[in-house]
């Protein structure tokens, strides 16, 4: 099964993701802000990072850069409602990473973590 690290701020909208995509068939670790998803990322594997952007004592695009010096393999997703800023050049986020703007439908979601697991 395979694992997803989520890091979001909004209480909600973290147990919203959480729900939908366990149900989906996925093993979900969420923290509710960047650091503590990287300490975790340092102690053990994920097939996917799923963060929001904007989130309090580090960005989700920090989180992605400092993830993907750890594993260079890993997939990551923005979920923001500042698509902009993750597009930006200048803030080196992974250049692979997808950006899924809010708001979104779940089946959207679902459908393009599958796609980024599959390739």
């Amino acid at each position: 099964m395979p694992k997803i690290l989520l890091a979001e701020d909004d209480n909600d909208m973290r147990n919203f993701l959480v729900r939908a995509l366990t149900n989906a068939g996925y093993e979900v670790v969420s923290f509710d802000n960047g650091r503590s998803a990287y300490e975790r990322m340092r102690e053990e594997p994920f097939e996917l990072l799923l963060t929001d952007i904007v989130m309090p004592e580090m960005d989700g695009i920090e989180l992605a850069r400092r993830a993907t010096e750890i594993d260079p393999d890993l997939k990551v997703m923005f979920i923001t409602g500042f698509a902009a800023v993750a597009l930006n050049a200048a803030n080196e986020a992974p250049k692979d990473a997808k950006v899924l703007s809010k708001p979104f439908h779940l089946k959207d979601l679902v459908n393009e973590v599958e796609r980024m697991l599959a390739a």
